[in-house]
This record gives structure tokens, sequence and C-alpha cells, in this order.
């Protein structure tokens, strides 16, 4: 059988480094696209390089942005990928209120022009496209749990432009009989999770506190709820929608909801102080408009992919704290050692 070939937009990220180890051990032939910094950005893929000799894929990295669609067509044209994965985008959804237009113009457009680029493509060959959505389009939620079938109320820039692709995939796969996925994501971390993120925000600073580098944390709403999953677990749901023989919409999500203070109480105690001697509410954190409350209903996913997570809540918080606490010793003894 023929490697199989895989593009990854925003493989530099959590869910696209995850996704990329799963497809290289699967055989796949992995190409990622790169926004090009003066800096390097690569690090979450750095292993995989050490490893590429022992694995039966290849991973290769090509510069491209969701905000240039000529260069990302001149990429697809040029590779041909059976499978797409559109993970790129904007993702911080309080940096969106203060970036709309970014955010709009690469989780939106961004999109667009990737569907577009299948839909010439699959004229040659078939291709199949994962489109990254994500459980903030519920935004005021309509209904308690949320499934494929609830409306949408976004909430954020970064809603609407998700709400917008949502739909465009949707279009594109009636239209033109493309093969596309949705994945209503809720709520996925881990230790790669970016340090702006609250999960890893927490789990930064409660183990830089416990390591005597760190004095305060300061937080937005303490009391928002969210569907917390581990990342590692999410990317194989992605990979078995493309694998089905139609396309449809998945609710990805654990069935449970735990608020940042019960995920800040969890992490503290992990590493033996209170979050109630270290921790203040900060105004600067609030978004302008609040989603109170995700929980997702992934039953159709669970029936019809077979897919359910491995990972529990507090297994999840133990993993980044344990990670991030190696990472703050290793910060306490550089720092002691330059003391000195």
């Amino acid at each position: 059988m023929d490697t199989r070939v895989a593009l990854i937009t925003g493989i530099t990220g959590q869910d696209g480094s995850y996704l990329a180890e799963l497809l290289l051990a699967k055989g796949y032939e992995v190409h990622g696209m790169v926004r090009r910094a003066s800096t390097f950005n690569t690090e979450r893929l750095e292993h995989l390089y050490a490893d590429q000799h022992e694995s039966d894929g290849k991973l290769t990295l090509h510069y491209g942005d969701l905000a240039d669609g000529t260069c990302l067509s001149n990429l697809i044209f040029s590779l041909e990928p059976d499978e797409i994965y559109n993970l790129g985008a904007q993702s911080h959804v309080r940096v969106s209120f203060d970036q709309p237009l970014y955010t709009v113009d690469v989780g939106a457009l961004g999109t667009l022009r990737v569907l577009e680029a299948a839909r010439v493509l699959r004229k040659q060959k078939d291709v199949r496209l994962y489109q990254a959505s994500s459980s903030e389009m519920f935004g005021k939620v309509h209904e308690v749990p949320q499934s494929e079938k609830t409306p949408f109320h976004p909430r954020s820039p970064y809603a609407c432009a998700k709400v917008y692709s949502f739909y465009q995939t949707q279009n594109y796969r009636e239209a033109y009989d493309l093969y596309a996925c949705n994945g209503i994501l809720f709520n996925h971390e881990s230790p790669r999770r970016g340090e702006t993120f609250v999960t890893r925000k927490i789990t930064r600073a409660a183990t830089r506190i416990r390591e005597g580098l760190q004095d305060k944390l300061y937080l937005g709403n303490l009391d928002a709820k969210r569907d917390w999953g581990y990342a590692k677990d999410y990317v194989e749901a992605m990979w078995l929608m493309l694998q089905q023989d139609v396309p449809d919409d998945y609710v990805i999500a654990t069935g449970e909801t735990h608020s940042v203070r019960e995920f800040l109480e969890l992490a503290f105690r992990e590493v033996g102080l209170s979050c109630d001697d270290y921790v203040e509410t900060d105004p600067r954190y609030l978004r302008p408009s609040e989603v109170d409350l995700l929980l997702g209903d992934a039953t159709k996913t669970r029936e019809k992919l077979g897919w359910t997570p491995k990972t529990s809540f507090a297994e999840l918080v133990q993993i980044m704290v344990q990670s991030d606490w190696e990472i703050a010793k290793s910060e306490s003894f550089a720092s002691h050692r330059k003391a000195a």
C-alpha cells in the first residue's frame, strides 16, 4: 500500500505536535506548514526530528501562512496530500478581542483558503479534510450538555471565526462533495499547552512558586467551568474522523465540567501548597463577554468512532504539574548556580 501523505497546518502548536506523532507512528509521510519567525518555534517537534530514523514515516516542514492564499494553494497542489488537518489559527480567546481582524483573517478566511485549495485538488485525487472547530462556538450556551445539534452563540472574535469555518466546511461538503469533517473539540490541555493559556499558566506558576521562583499568580474569572481533556487523547479522534466511509461532524469531550478554581486547587495541592495563599484576581484577564459553562456530549463520537477519553481530569492536572515541576527545578538549579 502507498504511504499516505498528510498536511498539518498549525503543526508547531500543541495539537499539531501530538497529531504529527500519531501519524508518524502510523507510517504517514507528514508535512507541516510553519509561519516564518525571527526565532525558532519548533521546539514541540524537536523530539520527532531526533527520533525520525526510528519512525516508519517522515516529517517535513514548509514555510507558509493561512493568510497567504497563493502560498497555501501552491503547497497543497505540490504535496497532493491524502489528508489535510487544518489546525492553524490565532487560538487565544482573550487575545482575539485585542486582535479581531487578524484572528478572523487567519481563523475564518484561512479555513476558506484551505477548503478552496482542497476543492481544486479533489479534481485530481481524493482528499480528506479535518477542520478544527471549537466548543467556544457554543458560547452563551442554549442547553447543557452541548452536542452536535446545539445552536451556536459565539462570544468572542475567535469563536465567531470558528463558526464561519464550521459552516464553510459543511457547505463545501454539501456543495462539492468534499470529504470534510468538523471536530468540535472541547478544552484540551497538556504539558505542551502555551504558557499564556490559563491551565498552563496555573501549572507553571504553582511549580515556580513551590521552587521559590515566583511570588504570586494573577488570574481572571475563577468560576468559569470547562470540559477539560488531554490533547494527546483528542488527536486520535481527529484521525478517526477521516477514516470513516462518510464525512460528518463530531463533538470531542469528556462529559465532565470543572471550574478554573478546581484546576487551581488540584495543581497547587500537587506541589503541597494552598492556592489561597498565592492567587489573586486581576480584571485585566477578564473577557469583555464571558463563556460561563461548557460541557460536551460526545455520545455520537463514542458510538460512531469508538473513541473515549483515556485520561481523567485529575490525571491531566498531575501530568501537567509534574512536567512543569521538572522545568521549575531546572530553572531553580540554574538560578542558584548562576548566583554562586
